[in-house]
């Protein structure tokens, strides 16, 4: 039988090129499609604050103000220098600065910012989230074979968690990309030591230099560092009868360990100082396996994701069989090729690699669940620091096809120097007629070639498919919504919009001034097409309701509001129960406020209540 191999190296190094760059270009269109579209959460709110060159002190709190002058507050500050921003950090948040203040200079190069500054305020994240793209490519072009590559950037391209990642307004994306990265530099460590026998100083001090960045960007990379390490450790050892014969090893892992350590003690100083705060509270404590069936569960939303947020009973349970049997599909297509991976010796420690680094992370999030008692996994985007290392695995896995029945040899691993029985699926179906070409001079292997990539299109083609469908519904806010859905709040809020409109934000913590003023924008964008009357404005108002609601009664006597004989007042209560809102309240000593019953909702911790105002 000849041997098509020649023909699929040439073929996927000329294509290579070409599907990278389709891949860069999808992945951009996807990121940057609507992505003003959707209302600011409460997390891109603090985000805003911070990277304006801002803290709560510039906030309108505890008076009233006009809620169509909601935008002015989102003004960038200029001559805010980054030592101040990590300052503003310390004192009123728990992340680290090095985002915020990339942030800052971002919007200082853009401003001013205009009508359009969400946008702008998501597109830095968004442009992390196209390299992202470029730097997995790279990742699995040097641990596996360039098609590995162009699978892992179409996988990264076309994630629907990944696409939700890039459109949000947080440090999510900044530390996958330099996670990616610092897996690269791994990686290159790795072969360096089990295929080169010789250690390159300058590969361990940009990987000691990316790990000390990413330290600085999110909290979390503590744990993909702590996953590295060990997973260094487990390849020395592995392979100490030759790996300690080099006289480096030491010396190079004390210099890299010791100056990423060195370079991390301001910032776990910080964390020490962060970790009582009540920001770090709301994570819940784990029930028996919540925590595993949970991240199961995040697996199927980097693949796959339906609508079955706020939706009908009915088509959330055919949303969700549909899910769950296309993962169990992809399941079958990757355990085997998996297995494939780690018994070949080409590939075999680039996936030890890769899985080792994984279980580690996912060990810790379950040590920090159970010992802790704060369960990580119960929010999809922390998956953040192991989802480029399933990712490449994934793109590897599924570069693969299992032994087909019949065969007398399995002859390994068709993305590098092997015979291709198992063949790479992502192949440029662009070549196909090429390849066919090259292959008819044998009609026995004409007819094998023709099957093999006539399986591989079909495949490739349902990957494709389900993730541009899933990326669709991401950016179309069906899927992966908003916590909180701002848009939500604010429509039931306006169920009346001819009468004048007044929210009350009552907070305890900085937190509910983020989450009222999500509300606020989500509110003052439904309200400003409200023909009214400039008798009749809306108003907005912080109230600190520490330390108990009469307190909270008498600050509202006190507010002075527009002058008005008819008032829907929507008052914000975090923590609150239906029972602890009062029957009736009164404003500035002469609107009386009765409670709509009937008006009550509830999102998240995020409880409100509309009160009807008059002043007869």
């Amino acid at each position: 039988m000849i041997n098509c191999r020649p023909f699929l190296h040439y073929l996927t190094l000329a294509g290579a090129l070409p599907a990278l760059s389709l891949a860069i270009a999808i992945g951009t269109v996807l990121r940057f499609w609507h992505l003003d579209s959707k209302s600011l959460w409460m997390d891109e709110i603090i985000t805003a604050i911070f990277s304006l060159g801002k803290n709560y002190r510039d906030l309108p709190l505890d008076v009233v103000f006009p809620l169509n002058q909601v935008q002015k507050i989102f003004t960038f500050q200029p001559g805010v220098s980054c030592a101040q921003i990590a300052e503003n950090l310390a004192n009123y948040s728990t992340h680290p600065p090095l985002f915020f203040c990339i942030m800052y200079r971002w919007l200082g190069w853009i401003s001013p910012l205009g009508i359009e500054w969400v946008t702008t305020l998501r597109s830095l994240p968004a442009l992390f989230g196209v390299a992202a793209i470029i730097a997995i490519y790279a990742l699995n072009s040097v641990a596996f074979s360039p098609t590995s590559g162009i699978m892992a950037a179409l996988l990264m391209a076309l994630s629907p968690f990944a696409v939700y990642l890039s459109q949000e307004a947080r440090h999510y994306t900044l530390p996958m990309l330099l996670i990616i990265l610092s897996l690269f530099l791994l990686i290159q460590i790795q072969r360096d030591l089990f295929e080169k026998q010789h250690l390159r100083f300058s590969v361990w001090l940009l990987w000691a230099i990316v790990n000390s960045m990413a330290l600085y960007v999110h909290y979390f990379f503590v744990i993909a560092f702590i996953s590295e390490l060990a997973t260094l450790f487990a390849l020395i050892y592995r392979g100490k009868a030759t790996i300690l014969k080099l006289p480096q090893i030491w010396l190079y892992l004390i210099i890299s360990i010791s100056s990423v350590l060195i370079s991390f003690i301001p910032c776990l100083l910080m964390i020490f100082s962060h970790f009582p705060k009540s920001e770090t509270n709301w994570l819940p404590s784990p029930h028996h396996i919540e925590p595993i069936y949970q991240t199961l569960m995040h697996w199927v939303l980097m693949i796959i994701i339906l609508p079955v947020e706020s939706q009908p009973l009915l088509i959330a349970v055919i949303c969700g069989f549909l899910m769950v049997m296309f993962t169990i599909w992809v399941g079958f297509q990757i355990f085997p090729n998996l297995k494939l991976l780690w018994s070949n010796n080409t590939t075999h420690l680039s996936t030890f690699t890769l899985l080792s680094f994984t279980f580690f992370v996912l060990l810790q999030f379950f040590l920090i669940a159970y010992l802790l008692g704060k369960d990580i996994t119960v929010v999809p985007r922390y998956s953040f620091v192991y989802y480029p290392s399933f990712c490449a695995l994934l793109a590897a896995s599924l570069g693969k096809f299992t032994k087909r029945r019949g065969d007398t040899e399995t002859r390994g691993h068709g993305d590098r120097n092997l015979t291709p029985i198992v063949t790479p699926l992502n192949f440029n179906p662009l070549n196909l007629s090429l390849w066919t070409r090259e292959c008819g001079a044998f009609n026995a292997s004409l007819h094998l070639c023709v099957l093999v990539s006539s399986s591989m299109k079909i495949q490739k083609f349902i990957f494709l498919l389900v993730g541009i469908v899933s990326c669709i519904f991401v950016v179309s806010n069906l899927a992966f919504q908003k916590p909180f859905q701002p848009e939500q709040v604010a429509q039931n809020m306006n169920r009346d919009p001819a009468i004048p409109l007044m929210l009350v934000v009552g907070y305890e913590s900085y937190q509910d001034v983020a989450a009222g003023l999500s509300f606020a924008l989500a509110l003052e964008q439904v309200r400003s097409h409200e023909i009214k009357s400039k008798l009749h404005p809306d108003s907005l108002a912080f109230v600190n309701k520490s330390p108990n609601f009469s307190d909270l009664s008498n600050k509202l006597t006190q507010l002075s509001i527009p002058d008005v004989s008819q008032l829907n007042l929507w008052f914000v209560g975090s923590g609150m129960r239906k029972q602890d809102y009062p029957s009736q309240l009164t404003l500035a000593g002469q609107i009386t406020c009765n409670i709509e019953l009937t008006q009550h909702y509830r999102i998240g911790q995020f409880p409100y209540q509309l009160y009807r105002c008059s002043n007869s």
